[in-house]
């Protein structure tokens, strides 16, 4: 007799099979197809690992299909990518799958060399204009590890980068390989970062927020670890409104500096801007305990409790 069963702790090991006969029969048998564990759920199982026909049974039965792993804000969609699995990349797509999530997940799909995938991406509305975590932007990530066909697909829809002299393909391409060369040379890299970020400070000052982030995103390119820096551009993002983006920074601060105290306070600010008052109040009350004496910041906290009471 077979009763019912949790996903997908009983199953997992069918999943990484991909015996999707047998995930029928469990999801009959009703199995939560949305059971989640510290991989993931089913969907994210299947997705990791290219198993096309168990994605496909797993949305036939209304998987989530932008449900993200906490510890790693991993989507099934990025899953996907991971495992470079272009047939499940695109039923996830067909299914609704977020293509601008937290992933930036044409980022990695230009990184990867995926042609098939960024197409798929782009049509489906995947901002090219939207640097990763590093500053890096698709058309670059395509010009040095992905292929030329890359570059041609994402050119016509990028909008031109300010430190390409040549916006061309073959321009961009260049640049982006030099770049590369120069970043190996640790005395250039120190005095470009140093300098970028000067001038994001003095462009933050004037409160031109938008040349000060895109002085921040060049820096990154050089530093991509530099927690400071990507609290700088939070900062930028909560000033020109754009709390999504303020929160995916402050939340890349947090995991590189979980002890700094203004990493929680970029992200409590960027949550009150979401409106959303009870994560903030955890994330001010945690960098409260770190700071006790951070007035701005116990101001916050009291602030998101009110508004959370309404």
């Amino acid at each position: 007799m077979i009763v019912a069963v949790s996903f997908p702790y009983t199953v997992f090991l069918y999943l990484q099979g991909g015996r999707c006969e047998i995930v029928k029969l469990l999801l009959a048998r009703g199995a939560d197809v949305n059971g989640s564990s510290e991989h993931g759920t089913p969907l994210h199982l299947a997705a990791v690992k290219g198993h096309e026909s168990t994605v496909e049974v797993l949305l036939e039965h209304h998987a989530d299909v932008n449900k993200v792993v906490p510890s790693n804000l991993v989507t099934p969609l990025k899953a996907a990518l991971l495992c470079a699995s272009t047939p499940c990349v695109k039923l996830l797509v067909q299914a609704g799958a977020d293509v601008n999530d937290v992933n930036n997940c044409l980022a990695r799909a230009a990184s990867e060399g995926l042609t098939e995938c960024v197409k798929c991406l782009l049509e489906a509305g995947a901002d090219p204009n939207r640097p990763d975590e590093c500053g890096r932007f698709p058309i670059e990530l395509a010009a040095v590890y992905g292929t030329r066909e890359d570059v041609e697909l994402l050119f016509p829809v990028t909008s031109p980068i300010p430190t390409v002299a040549d916006w061309s393909i073959d321009g961009i391409i260049n640049h982006a390989k030099l770049e590369r060369m120069q970043l190996q040379d640790e005395d250039v890299l120190n005095t470009r970062k140093s300098d970028l970020k000067r001038k994001g400070d003095e462009a933050f000052e004037k409160q031109d927020y938008t040349s000060a982030s895109e002085f921040y995103t060049q820096a990154l390119k050089v530093d991509p670890s530099n927690g400071k820096m990507l609290a700088s551009r939070s900062r930028c993002w909560l000033q020109l409104g754009d709390g999504q983006k303020a929160l995916e920074d402050a939340t890349r601060c947090k995991r590189r500096c979980p002890e700094w105290a203004e990493a929680r306070l970029c992200r409590g600010q960027a949550l009150m801007l979401l409106k959303d008052y009870e994560k903030a109040c955890e994330e001010l009350s945690g960098g409260v305990e770190l700071d006790p004496q951070n007035d701005e910041m116990d101001k916050l906290f009291w602030e998101a409790m009110e508004l959370k009471k309404k």
